[in-house]
């Protein structure tokens, strides 16, 4: 059987796996017996990058079939700065799951830097290997090297990211109604919004610190971003009608 290597982001995990990216996502989020239910997001690694950063010798003694012929689902590798650790080309798909088992995969696609709008906001959430949300004047590209280029006293190795929909707020962040976005705290979001672009100097406003853990895939924006300095890998969420279209299971369960 075949080795796979997968990255978690939430937790932070190297896992070497014999299950192929659908089965594992399904494994993840609902466990062996279907007794667990949570949502998943994971890279798929390319081994042949990395085979010299990890201990291929525990990888092959223990990423092994099961007595009864089974695969192994999951043998943890790392838990500890494996985003830092993983170079950028070994990326992969990116894949995300609903709690119930079903499985989308995300495919790199070039991203456009040059059609990025100036001062336009964004809701940030981002996801490893900090967790903080954040509303930025940013635009992606500019986001990601502002947290990773030592330009401030907060220096990221890396960032994973995503970009959250943030209708009407972007442009009137106290009349507009965000009844269609599910937000916990939108009185608390819209004060973020205006300190944001109240204070001349100020680019970026933390909304809330730490990631609960669940990520919204109908909010999702443009998509997921990776990347560090000027290198960025771009990973776009398709449409909801792309999704019911191309996947009717997973668009059923989000």
């Amino acid at each position: 059987m075949s080795k796979f290597i997968y990255l978690t982001p939430t937790p932070e995990a190297l896992i070497g796996s014999m299950l192929p990216p659908e089965d594992f996502g399904e494994y993840l989020s609902t466990g062996t017996k279907k007794m667990n239910k949570g949502q998943a997001i994971f890279f798929e690694i390319d081994l042949g990058q990395i085979e010299k950063l990890i201990d291929m010798d525990s990888l092959n003694r223990r990423c092994v079939a099961k007595p009864d012929g089974s695969p192994k689902s999951s043998v943890y590798l790392s838990v500890y700065k494996v985003l830092e650790m993983i170079p950028l080309s070994a990326l992969k798909s990116l894949y995300v799951t609903t709690d119930n088992g079903y499985t989308m995969e995300l495919k790199k696609s070039p991203y456009d830097q040059a059609s990025e709008v100036k001062n336009k906001l964004h809701l940030f959430q981002e996801l490893c290997p900090v967790s903080p949300m954040v509303v930025s004047l940013l635009a992606p590209s500019l986001f990601l090297k502002r947290l990773t280029d030592g330009s401030t006293p907060i220096v990221l190795p890396k960032l994973f990211f995503v970009d959250l929909k943030m209708g009407d707020l972007a442009t009137d962040p106290q009349k507009s109604s965000v009844d269609y976005l599910p937000f916990a705290n939108v009185g608390h979001l819209r004060d973020c919004i205006e300190i944001l672009m109240g204070e001349n100097d100020k680019q970026m406003k933390t909304v809330k610190r730490v990631f609960s853990g669940t990520l919204l895939y109908r909010t999702i924006e443009s998509g997921f971003y990776i990347g560090a300095k000027d290198e960025i890998i771009f990973y776009p969420f398709p449409t909801l009608d792309e999704i019911k279209t191309k996947n009717y299971k997973f668009f059923r369960s989000i």
